[in-house]
């Protein structure tokens, strides 16, 4: 089974992307979906952020996102620390969930495969590129955050110009250019792809 990656800066639309392989029969593993699964269902992993981030870090034992998003976002060191503790359970958590998919491909959609060094457990990495400003945009609506919060989130990760070059395949999701035929073509690749994995 092919592993296929799907990374994109934040507001980039993976989502959207990865709702249409869906739509195709692939299933999508969804890192941020398993961190927050993780972080709220490992009892030694909770413990671990209650120890780092103090008992305020969670609220009727789900994460507080706002608190710990106000806490690392401020603190590279903190956020470096958080996601030590947190990266290395979703990433336990994906390959049992890609052990028991029986399609020719699954995608493992994560906005850090390469700060992660996860990217190195995939086949094929797809970037999901979109222009800064249309990226800023849909991230504040979609989260309700001022400009200066997604501009602080931006400049923690990669340069987004340097996580397309380490693609194997870019779609463009930049609004004016369809995305499906884009998806509906690289699908066809990954399946041939797949037949000689």
């Amino acid at each position: 089974m092919l592993k296929v990656g799907i990374t994109g800066g934040i507001g980039s639309g993976k989502s959207v992307v990865c709702q249409v392989f869906k739509t195709l029969g692939i299933p999508v593993f969804s890192a941020d979906d398993a961190a927050q699964y993780v972080m709220t269902h490992d009892a030694v992993l909770v413990q671990s952020i209650k120890q780092l981030l103090g008992d305020d870090s969670y609220k009727d034992g789900k994460p507080n996102r706002p608190h710990i998003a106000a806490l690392v976002f401020q603190q590279p060191e903190l956020l470096q620390q958080l996601n030590s503790l947190v990266h290395p359970a979703t990433i336990a958590y994906g390959q049992q969930w890609m052990e028991t998919q029986t399609t020719p491909y699954v995608i493992k959609e994560a906005a850090i495969f390469f700060e992660s060094g996860s990217y190195k457990d995939m086949d094929v990495i797809v970037g999901i590129y979109a222009p800064k400003d249309v990226r800023l945009q849909r991230a504040m609506q979609r989260d309700g955050a001022t400009e200066e919060k997604i501009l602080q989130r931006m400049a923690n990760q990669m340069d987004e110009a340097e996580k397309m070059r380490r693609c194997d395949y870019i779609i463009t999701n930049d609004g004016n250019t369809a995305v499906l035929p884009q998806v509906l073509s690289l699908h066809k690749t990954l399946l041939e792809k797949a037949l000689q994995h």
